[in-house]
């Protein structure tokens, strides 16, 4: 089995209806899988940026770099590296929380700087902003909860300092 690699490609697009559609439709129609997909606006209201997640060897991954590059509404492909970026991804939890449990929860929640975005009578909505890694471990230890509902924004990220910005005409 070949090497499979997860790559975070920021894509800097026009901000124009369809881009979504079409490059999601390029992934699809090549047989590449999206791990993560994020969008949206720049500060610049003509451009959104895309941040595209994928697991694959090193030979698909030039390919589909290769067919996005082809891909007219793309005006920068970014390749955000472990050292050279900051990626975060947002998740919102909600589980089950009886009133003898909430301490508890909200202790863990306070250790992961997370914060209480909702309270119910029998649960819980949790808010956590951070690496991957770092959701995983928050979700494993409310793993002992009844965990309701999870919704993830899937990652998003940027290259570290001013050196790689890009300015568009």
């Amino acid at each position: 089995m070949e090497n499979m690699d997860r790559t975070v490609f920021s894509l800097l697009v026009d901000n124009t209806s369809g881009v979504l559609g079409r490059i999601a439709g390029m992934f699809s129609r090549r047989g590449y899988n999206i791990d993560s997909l994020t969008v949206g606006v720049t500060a610049d209201p003509r451009y959104s940026r895309m941040t595209v997640v994928a697991m694959a060897s090193d030979d698909i991954i030039e390919q589909i770099e290769n067919q996005l590059r082809k891909q007219e509404d793309v005006r920068e492909i970014k390749k955000l590296g472990p050292g050279d970026s900051v990626c975060r991804e947002l998740l919102m939890i909600k589980i089950r929380a009886r009133a003898q449990d909430r301490q508890d929860v909200v202790s863990t929640a306070d250790i992961f700087r997370a914060k209480i975005v909702d309270v119910a009578d029998d649960s819980l909505i949790i808010e956590l902003t951070g690496n991957q890694a770092k959701l995983e471990a928050f979700i494993s230890l409310l793993a002992d909860y009844e965990i309701l509902e999870i919704a993830r924004t899937g990652l998003t990220g940027l290259t570290r300092g001013s050196d790689n910005v890009t300015y568009l005409e």
